[in-house]
């Protein structure tokens, strides 16, 4: 049985503070979301406008060409053949880096004979509307949810910088970066077979933190067309620029499985 996607709606907004750093794609049975994080330690030199662009961007990339292979039987498989294709990449370029490497949070939805199979890192987030009409959410982690949130705008700027020098190790917050091993630390779950998925960059989410929908079940039925995604988007960029919020990348990708 051939498993694969049909676009329903994909629109991506540049945030104010730096170039695109969103990602975002399909290809026979997998879908996948990747938002770039900000550049917080010192920088490496990859040939790209920013290193998370460069990540996403090679992310991406690596996704669409595997997609297809059908040696890649589960979520987890797809995700670690990818990362080690940005492993691969990156090893001429900067070494074994990899503390100061870019990292990005991903989801990748892979359609099977049971529905769908989600894998998370970090904080993109994943809302599956299934042929019963259930909505689900589907979330890794919250990227900086172990910082607390009382600490002043300086202190948070340490502590950010010393939880990421730490990522992807025992106990800590797993992210993609180029260790393939991170597919074994993925939220990963199963669901029914979907009718409509929509795949959103924690800046489009923001729609929901700020209240601009109830939760996910409007925000789908509000990202759900071209038309709709866009109304939604510009409806947050106005709010954030009336609040003052400096906006993040925002990325929507609606999908539906193909007949």
């Amino acid at each position: 049985m051939t498993f694969a996607w049909d676009i329903r709606a994909r629109v991506q907004f540049e945030g104010d503070a730096h170039v695109q750093e969103d990602s975002c794609g399909f290809n026979g049975p997998n879908a996948w979301i990747i938002d770039g994080a900000t550049t917080l330690l010192e920088p490496i030199e990859l040939p790209a406008a920013s290193n998370p662009q460069w990540l996403a961007q090679q992310l991406s990339m690596s996704l669409a060409v595997g997609a297809a292979d059908p040696q890649r039987q589960g979520v987890r498989a797809v995700l670690a053949a990818a990362l080690a294709a940005v492993d691969a990449a990156a090893t001429p370029l900067v070494g074994d880096e990899r503390v100061r490497f870019p990292s990005a949070a991903i989801s990748v939805a892979r359609l099977n004979g049971q529905g769908v199979e989600i894998a998370g890192l970090a904080d993109c987030t994943v809302v599956v509307r299934t042929d019963d009409g259930a909505t689900h959410l589907v979330r890794a982690e919250l990227a900086d949810s172990r910082i607390p949130a009382e600490a002043t705008d300086a202190t948070r700027v340490e502590l950010l910088k010393a939880d990421r020098a730490v990522r992807n190790t025992p106990g800590r917050l797993w992210v993609a970066r180029r260790e393939p091993e991170a597919a074994d630390h993925a939220h990963v779950i199963q669901l029914g077979r979907p009718e409509l998925m929509v795949m959103a960059s924690d800046g489009a989410w923001r729609a929901v933190d700020l209240g601009l929908v109830s939760g996910p079940e409007e925000f789908l039925a509000r990202t759900a067309t071209t038309l709709d995604a866009l109304g939604l988007m510009h409806e947050l960029r106005l709010h954030q620029a009336g609040i003052g919020e400096v906006a993040d990348d925002a990325t929507v990708l609606a999908l539906a499985p193909g007949l």
